[in-house]
């Protein structure tokens, strides 16, 4: 299983005969064990990762650090909940650390992200502060090189 996983992180959209091929299975047993990781949710979904200087170069992501109290009887749950119900939000991590919440979102424009910081996530009870980091460029995400270029072999040569 986890050699099926490792391929599908890196090409999920790797037919079932070609995954076959390199495990040394029938394409009907590769298919197979992709249906029950899906159904166990131990494969939550598929997704796709973009250049996005040559898709939307608009998007302004950020990742916000929260520092919140956590609830009785609930701890983070609740607050990470809440704030991953925004649709702004793509993805919530508890963290360990200097902070407790490490929370991505994907906005139009800087002031978007400003905003939902200041009049949602700040606002939200148990929220003690935010520190909003945004990404000026992504190099690499899941494994994917975003935009690799080809590099010189020859290296470079100081007088």
């Amino acid at each position: 299983m986890n050699d099926i996983i490792a391929i599908l992180q890196q090409n999920a959209r790797i037919s079932d005969a070609e995954l076959a091929e390199m495990l040394g299975i029938t394409a009907l047993e590769a298919a197979a064990q992709i249906k029950k990781l899906e159904n166990d949710g131990v494969i939550k979904g598929y997704s796709v990762i973009l250049d996005d200087e040559l898709y939307d170069n608009s998007t302004v992501y950020a990742t916000i650090e929260l520092k919140v109290t956590p609830q009785r009887d609930c701890g983070f749950d609740d607050i990470a909940k809440t704030i991953m119900m925004y649709d702004e939000v793509e993805s919530v991590s508890l963290m360990s650390g200097s902070y407790d919440l490490a929370v991505e979102v994907k906005g139009t424009n800087l002031k978007d992200v400003a905003l939902f910081v200041s009049e949602r996530l700040s606002t939200i009870d148990g929220v003690l502060s935010t520190a909003t980091h945004f990404i000026l460029k992504r190099y690499k995400e899941k494994g994917i090189f975003i935009n690799r270029e080809d590099t010189d072999e020859r290296g470079f040569v100081c007088p």
